[in-house]
């Protein structure tokens, strides 16, 4: 769902990026040599990964190796490119992999996973305060803590997978009712080994820029089994095909994401210093230019900043998909699918009509990270819970808190909109398409409005842009929120349930609908990624 994702700005090079347009005043502030060398040094090491990923899937395949040379080859090219990149700060992936492995192993199973997710992300947060406030920028060679953020993106989901594992095995009565489908296909059923979890961690093909996914899905990959058929919440949110025997080539999906990289990195580097954000907040630029042309300047400068994203998370998920992994099955027509961990789908992304679905397809597996450890399993206000955990994860900038609040302001303004305004223009083709038109202006205009604290990232420049606006969307989605009713997600999707239950009942006089065939109830998942392959009867 969330993040903004608006979000994990890509580890590494993405950050030195967007930091290197500051002035040297800003907090951690790139001098332009840093930021070469951190760019280079970042595209050398993931076109070495690139080679070593095909290396590795021809000559250390899973039929003639075994999985512990696998893992063993995974460790050390991760640790080599982390200590080319990094130097000994490196240490520190290691440091916080150890401490977390060691809560895993001597904690008390029933609140381990929350242990492991304190010190994980504690340690995270430490790292970032240190590397913003006290240290001098300019003595990194690159920012270390950007790894570290899929990390702990790893080890704190598989702290939870060891818990359901472990309560499925130890409580099944109390797992079937406490979990759902997708919680039961990743709970970890056994404690993985120390090189496994480091493998998991550390290899070379996600160690620069991720992303994140499964350790079952990871486990797989690694034994050779990633192949065969599984129940699985793939990137594209789609059923998968039929799965074959055969091992489909990823030849075309790496070929094809490459390509895209190159034209990204292109237009980004063709318009990045046309299109300036920092000029927004420009006092002549504000007093000189019309309401309406500001509005437009300003999607026209996110629209130019989001290709650099494009073009290091595909690069990322190319490197795994070279090595074999991200196999998500076939479709419709048999062609195979390489998806399963890609981070984003760029035509969704900017032809989105809502605030959620621009969510939902940006950094998708920080979103999926989000659902699972948080928005699943708050209590309380889980959406408000996920943007302050998205927050605190992405950094210790003010910017980053600015841009989270108010994208919960936007989420539930964009939610009481679309069920109490959408459904008056789906009477025909015609309106329906009106108001696409519409929505999609509108959420170009809430994202970019969103996102400007998370690039600017100090609170000055920050409440100078809003103020330059006059907060108008932030008061406009209070008087929305205000106005429009509208109920929580979990309470729809508990009166869809019961509805759903009652009219079987009076179908049936006995079954109730919502019973899959082998008994089990039907899970409705929090967003639509889930993939859903048993259907309610």
């Amino acid at each position: 769902m969330l993040q903004s994702r608006v979000n994990h700005d890509s580890p590494t090079t993405s950050r030195a990026l967007r930091d290197s347009g500051r002035i040297s005043s800003t907090p951690g502030a790139l001098p332009p040599r840093s930021f070469l060398t951190t760019s280079v040094n970042f595209v050398a090491c993931q076109l070495f990964a690139l080679l070593m990923a095909v290396w590795f899937r021809i000559y250390l395949h899973p039929s003639k190796t075994s999985p512990f040379i696998r893992h063993v080859v995974a460790t050390l090219l991760g640790s080599y490119l982390a200590l080319f990149c990094f130097g000994w700060y490196s240490l520190h992936f290691l440091v916080q992999s150890g401490l977390s492995y060691s809560v895993m192993v001597f904690s008390g199973l029933e609140n381990m996973h929350k242990y492991c997710f304190i010190v994980t992300l504690g340690y995270l947060i430490l790292c970032q305060i240190t590397r913003v406030y006290v240290f001098d920028y300019g003595m990194y060679s690159a920012d270390f803590t950007g790894p570290m953020m899929v990390i702990t993106q790893k080890i704190t989901s598989m702290a939870f997978e060891i818990h359901d594992g472990e309560l499925s095995i130890c409580k099944a009565k109390l797992a079937d009712a406490q979990l759902n489908p997708n919680q039961k296909y990743l709970a970890i059923r056994r404690m993985p080994s120390l090189l496994e979890y480091l493998s998991y961690n550390c290899n070379f093909m996600g160690i620069l820029a991720g992303p994140t996914c499964s350790y079952n899905d990871y486990k797989a990959f690694i034994e050779g089994t990633g192949f065969q058929p599984r129940h699985q919440e793939n990137a594209n949110g789609k059923e998968n095909g039929k799965c074959k025997q055969n091992e489909p080539s990823p030849k075309n999906a790496v070929i094809s994401k490459l390509s895209t990289c190159a034209i990204s990195l292109f237009v980004y580097l063709s318009l990045c210093k046309l299109l300036p954000v920092e000029r927004a907040i420009d006092d002549d630029f504000v007093s000189s230019t019309p309401f309406y042309l500001q509005v437009i300047y300003l999607y026209l400068a996110m629209l130019a900043l989001r290709p650099k994203y494009y073009f290091v998370w595909t690069f990322a998920d190319a490197i795994n998909n070279a090595a074999g992994f991200g196999f998500s099955g076939y479709d419709v027509d048999g062609s195979p699918q390489w998806d399963m961990i890609s981070n984003l789908r760029i035509m969704d992304i900017e032809f989105a009509t809502s605030f959620k679905s621009f969510l939902d397809n940006w950094n998708i597996q920080t979103s999926l990270w989000l659902k699972r450890v948080c928005y699943e399993r708050c209590p309380v206000n889980p959406t408000a819970a996920t943007f302050l955990l998205s927050a605190m994860w992405h950094g210790v900038y003010p910017g980053y808190y600015l841009t989270f609040v108010t994208g919960i302001a936007m989420t539930m303004a964009a939610r009481a909109v679309r069920h109490n305004i959408r459904p008056h223009f789906l009477v025909s083709d015609s309106h329906k398409c009106v108001y696409d038109i519409i929505t999609w202006a509108c959420t170009q205009i809430a994202i970019s409005y969103t996102v400007v604290p998370f690039v600017l990232l100090a609170v000055g420049s920050s409440l100078k842009f809003y103020r330059s606006w006059y907060f108008c969307l932030h008061l406009l989605c209070i008087l929305v929120v205000l106005v429009l009713p509208v109920k929580s997600r979990r309470r729809q999707t508990k009166e869809q349930q019961d509805g759903l239950q009652q009219d079987g009942l009076q179908q049936d006089g006995l079954q109730p609908v919502g019973l899959q065939q082998d008994g089990q109830v039907a899970h409705s998942s929090t967003d639509n990624n889930c993939n859903q392959k048993e259907k309610a009867s």
